[in-house]
């Protein structure tokens, strides 16, 4: 079975780096706001250095105001910093301090970096391979309704990795992050299926709806 691995694509405050116009004026006061301390705006500030919003693009510099915003504790800018390093964006590619940033970040319940820290432990890049890590924080993230920790998390139980080998289990948390549109939960739920009695699917198609039916109360 194959897993999500790593999304490449940075998350900022309140803009993307598509559709979103950026008047010298804002840039002014964005920049203002950011250089007397608020984490918000040196995160955004990071963002629109990184797109090339307003500016020209500047990954370094962009790894400047995340830092600044990430030291501040601010999750956002841990995990956007954490990226910077795993993906060498404005900074020397480093494994170990990406895992560092996305634990700051994990460890406030952000579930990206949840996501972030298990498929390092998953794959044993950062931190020595450990599947027992990698399936707590994809819990973690699963659990927050992040669908691509779902998918990998299904992945987990189907091949018995950190966890009891489960297909029933396996089949619940892909059924959840296929109703999100995630297409390897799709695919992985349909070979997996073929394998199983009526009796199991129904099992985790129940477990899917009880689980869906709590989130929504």
């Amino acid at each position: 079975m194959s897993k999500l691995l790593l999304p490449l694509m940075l998350l900022f405050v309140s803009m993307t780096c598509f559709g979103y116009t950026v008047t010298p004026e804002d840039f002014k006061e964005i920049r203002q706001a950011a250089e007397q301390g608020n984490a918000k705006y040196q995160l955004l500030l990071g963002g629109l250095y990184c797109c090339g919003r307003g500016v020209a693009k500047d990954d370094a510099e962009a790894v400047k105001w995340f830092r600044k915003a990430a030291e501040q504790g601010h999750a956002r800018a841990q995990y956007n910093l954490g990226c910077s390093y795993d993906n060498g964006e404005g900074v020397p590619e480093d494994d170990a301090e990406a895992v560092k940033w996305y634990r700051k970040a994990a460890e406030q319940g952000y579930a990206s970096a949840q996501y972030n820290l298990g498929n390092m432990y998953d794959i044993g890049e950062g931190v020595p391979e450990d599947d027992t890590e990698a399936v707590k924080w994809y819990r973690k993230a699963a659990e927050q309704g992040y669908a691509m920790a779902q998918s990998n998390l299904g992945v987990m139980y189907v091949n018995g990795e950190g966890v009891p080998q489960d297909n029933v289990v396996a089949c619940m948390w892909w059924n959840i992050a296929a109703a999100q549109g995630n297409e390897e939960a799709k695919s992985n739920k349909g070979i997996t299926s073929a394998e199983m009695t009526e009796e199991q699917i129904a099992e985790a198609q129940k477990l899917s709806r009880e689980w869906l039916a709590k989130r929504q109360k």
